[in-house]
C-alpha cells in the first residue's frame, strides 16, 4: 500500500487544524480536521479486495525500430479491473511514441503500447507495475501476480542477404560434396541400413518394400563454412554511457548475424573480449547453438579494465583453431596498440572488422550555429575515417554508420575479391 500525495496533503492539513483547535480551544477546527485525518486511513483499510492476484500475458510485435506491446492482465473469475492502472518503465533507448491504450473487459484488462527503439539492441523489459487506486486517489496498492519478463531483439532486417554468403571451411569433412542447391536437409547421397537412432521420417518406404530390409535416405549436408564472432567489450575514451550503447548495438548485430548464418547450416562460434577472452561458445551449428550463443551474448557486459589486443589473439587459440573467418565487432579508432586485427592476422585468423560508429549516437549541439555544427560533424567523420584507415592494412573494415542497415557488410562478404583472401 502506498499513500498518494493527496493523502499527505490531507494529513498535513488535518494535523495543522488539530493543533490550531487545541491551541485556540476552539472545537470548529477539530471537527474539520477529523474527516481529513480519517479519510486516508479509511482508504488504506477499505480498498479493492475482490481479486487476490493478477497474472500478466504479453508479447512484443513489430519490426525494425517499431516495438508494439500487446497483452492483458487477468484478474480471475469475478475480478473487476476498475481503478487499475499500468506503469511501464522503458529501458534506455526505448521511447514511447503513442499513448497507452487500456481496454477493460470481463475480469481482464487489455493494453496496447507503441514504442520506438533508437538503434539495434537486445533488451529485457521488466513487467509493468499493476496498481489499484481508490476513487479519491488517496492510496494505491500493488496488485500481486505472475508477470514474466519480455526479451526484445531488434537488429537490421537486411541480414537475410547474408544467406548468399559462402564461407570457407576450416576443416574439410570426409566425403563432403559441393552443391549449388542448399536447403535444410542437404542433398540426397544414397541409401543405407537403418539404425536405432534413425527416425521414421528418414525411412525410404519404397526401397524398404522392394528389398524387405529397413533402408533410410542418407543426405550429404551442404555445410557452408565457419564463422567466429568476436565482440569487443573493452571500455573506450568515449565514456560509460556511449560504451554501453555501442555494446548493446554490437550484441544485437552479433545475434542477428549468428541467426542468419545458422540458417544456412554454417558453424558459428562466439567470444567476447574485455580484459580477457570470456563468454566462449565453441564452433557448432543447429538450433541449440543459437540458444547457446544468445545466452552468451546477453551475458556479455562491458569490462572495467581494457586488455591488450595481443592477449585476445593468443587467448583465442585455446578455444578455436586458426584459419576461421573472424568477424570483429569493435568501435575501433582508438589506441593502435589496442587493435585486435593485426594480432589476429599474425595468429592465422583472416578477419573483418565491423565498427559501430559512435557518430550515429551523436546529438546536434544547441550552442553552435547550424553552419558550424555541420562543419564540426564533418571534421568528426574525417577524423574517424583516418583512424579506421589504419586497420585496412590488416583487414577490411566496415564503418557501420547507418545502424539499421548492414548492406556494407553483406556486400563485403558476397565479394570474395574485396575480402583479400578470406
Amino acid at each position: 500500500m502506498r499513500w498518494r500525495p493527496a493523502s499527505y496533503a490531507l494529513l498535513t492539513t488535518g494535523a495543522i487544524l488539530l493543533v490550531a483547535g487545541l491551541a485556540l480551544r476552539n472545537p470548529v477546527p477539530l471537527f474539520v480536521a477529523l474527516p481529513l485525518l480519517v479519510a486516508p486511513v479509511a482508504a488504506a483499510f477499505v480498498g479493492e479486495r475482490r481479486w487476490a492476484a493478477a497474472d500478466l500475458v504479453w508479447a512484443a510485435e513489430g519490426a525494425g525500430p517499431t516495438v508494439e506491446l500487446t497483452g492483458s492482465v487477468d484478474f480471475g473469475p469475478g475480478g473487476d479491473p476498475a481503478g487499475v492502472e499500468l506503469r511501464f518503465a522503458p529501458p534506455d533507448g526505448f521511447v514511447p511514441t503513442g499513448p497507452l491504450r487500456l481496454e477493460p473487459g470481463d475480469g481482464t484488462l487489455a493494453f496496447h503500447a507503441t514504442w520506438s527503439v533508437r538503434e539495434p539492441t537486445i533488451a529485457v523489459l521488466s513487467p509493468p507495475l499493476v496498481l489499484w487506486r481508490d476513487p479519491l486517489s488517496l492510496v494505491e496498492r500493488v496488485v500481486p501476480g505472475r508477470r514474466p519478463e519480455l526479451a526484445i531483439e531488434r537488429y537490421p532486417p537486411d541480414l537475410l542477404r547474408l544467406r548468399a554468403v559462402r564461407l570457407d571451411r576450416t576443416r574439410a569433412v570426409p566425403g563432403e560434396t559441393r552443391s549449388r542447391r542448399r536447403g535444410p536437409q542437404g542433398e540426397f547421397f544414397g541409401l543405407r541400413e537403418a539404425f536405432g537412432a534413425d527416425s521414421t521420417r528418414q525411412i525410404n518406404w519404397r526401397a524398404t518394400a522392394r528389398t524387405g530390409r529397413w533402408l533410410v535416405n542418407e543426405f550429404e549436408l551442404d555445410l557452408t563454412g565457419d564463422l567466429l564472432l568476436l565482440l569487443d567489450a573493452r571500455p573506450t575514451p568515449l565514456g560509460p554511457w556511449v560504451d554501453d550503447r555501442l555494446l548493446s548495438i554490437g550484441r544485437a548485430a552479433a545475434l542477428g548475424i549468428t541467426t542468419a548464418f545458422l540458417r544456412e547450416k554454417s558453424r558459428v562460434g562466439y567470444a567476447s573480449y574485455g580484459e580477457f577472452v570470456e563468454s566462449v561458445v565453441p564452433l557448432s551449428s543447429g538450433r541449440t547453438q543459437k540458444v547457446r550463443v544468445r545466452e552468451a551474448i546477453v551475458a556479455t557486459r562491458r569490462s572495467a579494465t581494457p586488455g591488450p589486443g595481443e592477449r585476445c589473439a593468443v587467448g583465442l587459440r585455446r578455444f578455436f583453431p586458426p584459419g576461421i573467418t573472424t568477424l570483429v565487432i569493435s568501435p575501433g579508432g582508438g589506441d593502435p596498440l589496442a587493435d585486435i586485427a593485426p594480432y589476429l592476422r599474425r595468429q592465422g585468423w583472416p578477419s573483418v572488422t565491423l565498427s559501430p560508429s559512435p557518430l550515429a549516437l551523436r546529438t546536434p549541439g544547441t550552442t553552435l550555429p547550424p553552419e558550424d555544427e555541420r562543419i564540426a560533424a564533418r571534421l568528426e567523420r574525417l577524423d574517424r575515417r583516418e583512424r579506421l584507415s589504419r586497420l585496412w592494412v590488416h583487414c577490411p573494415v566496415v564503418d557501420w554508420d547507418d545502424l539499421w542497415s548492414l548492406e556494407g557488410l553483406s556486400l563485403l562478404f558476397r565479394r570474395p575479391a574485396r575480402r583479400r583472401g578470406l
